[in-house]
């Protein structure tokens, strides 16, 4: 039995699968929420699980040994910065931060401090995607040339700065790690608002990755019908890996053939992602050894969302002026 005791802040939706996973796992200590409804929540479904809604009785636990943050993004940099201090293992949901001085300073905080800090990216976990990985390992592919992912969806609670920093962290984390490429430069970003206001929900990021390979990310918070896939393209095969089927999830197809005969589909282990990441978190706590998804890890996504965000914002200005510029001469 781990002798990790672990407290989680932040019982939102997605925290909710957290304090599940890790209550499953007979480490679950506390659970802090400023939420009445979701205090009662927790001691209602997870019998012997303290709860509070004051974070400072987290950080002066001396019994609780690692803290999962799980609160809105804006909030994650202060938190973590308290947990580390404190001598207590991090995990914080994605991103790290949105601001990628912030993920450095986070990140070498606690490589200082001889402390786990593990960021969110579930992906990198996910049975499918690490399948993926291998057959690109073994040269199935050939040489990648090409990765596209899309993650589309509706999402009714726009509480984010934008579709991207919600979803992209996933996208760029996932893309890095199954090709095994670094991403060196945002080559074009663009993105718009269905509600013509500064929230973003409909974005388009471009990048390139070492060894000449070039990715494409689009996400949406305003497609009725989910769309989530990765494809990867070598040069003697393509992998699309589908994440809203129910079997099947990852397909090989045979370049330069053009029939079912020459498609493959690689056997994937049917464990929930986030069950893997939260034993990944465990065991990272016990052995000290480094996070797949570590603070390192968080800062180069949000170093390169960053970018893409200030070249987003940089054309929305850009075309600002030029529409003002035509209305000024047409009024003359």
């Amino acid at each position: 039995m781990s002798e990790q005791r672990i407290a989680v802040v932040g019982c939102g939706m997605w925290g909710r699968n957290i304090v599940r996973n890790f209550y499953n796992l007979n480490v679950l200590d506390t659970v802090c929420d400023i939420d009445e409804e979701n205090r009662k929540k927790v001691l209602e479904q997870y019998p012997g699980v303290k709860v509070t809604k004051d974070f400072n009785e987290i950080i002066n636990n001396k019994d609780i040994t690692a803290v999962a943050i799980v609160t809105p993004s804006h909030t994650h940099f202060k938190l973590v910065k308290a947990v580390l201090e404190a001598g207590k293992h991090v995990y914080v949901e994605k991103p790290i931060s949105t601001v990628a001085q912030e993920a450095r300073d986070l990140s070498e905080l606690a490589q200082e401090k001889g402390l786990v800090l593990m960021v969110g990216h579930l992906l990198l976990y996910h049975p499918a995607v690490n399948r993926l990985k291998m057959l690109i390992e073994d040269g199935v592919l050939g040489k990648i040339v090409y990765a596209q992912s899309d993650r589309l969806n509706v999402n009714y609670h726009k509480n984010d700065r934008s579709v991207m920093w919600d979803l992209a962290p996933h996208d760029v984390s996932m893309m890095s790690y199954v090709i095994g490429k670094a991403p060196k430069r945002v080559i074009s970003a663009i993105g718009a608002s269905s509600d013509q206001n500064d929230i973003m929900d409909i974005t388009h990021i471009g990048i390139e990755f070492e060894d000449g390979v070039t990715g494409h990310i689009s996400d949406s918070w305003i497609t009725p019908r989910k769309h989530v896939t990765l494809l990867v393209r070598g040069t003697e095969k393509t992998a699309i890996l589908d994440d809203t089927v129910p079997e099947n999830k990852l397909v090989v197809f045979d370049n330069f053939a053009n029939n079912t005969q020459n498609i493959t589909t690689p056997d994937v282990l049917e464990i929930e992602p986030l069950k893997l990441e939260c034993q990944h978190f465990i065991s990272c706590c016990e052995t000290g050894k480094k996070a797949r998804s570590d603070g390192d890890n968080g800062f180069m996504v949000t170093q390169i969302l960053e970018e893409a965000e200030k070249i987003m914002l940089g054309e929305r200005v850009k075309k600002l002026d030029e529409v003002n510029f035509a209305l000024s001469r047409m009024k003359k």
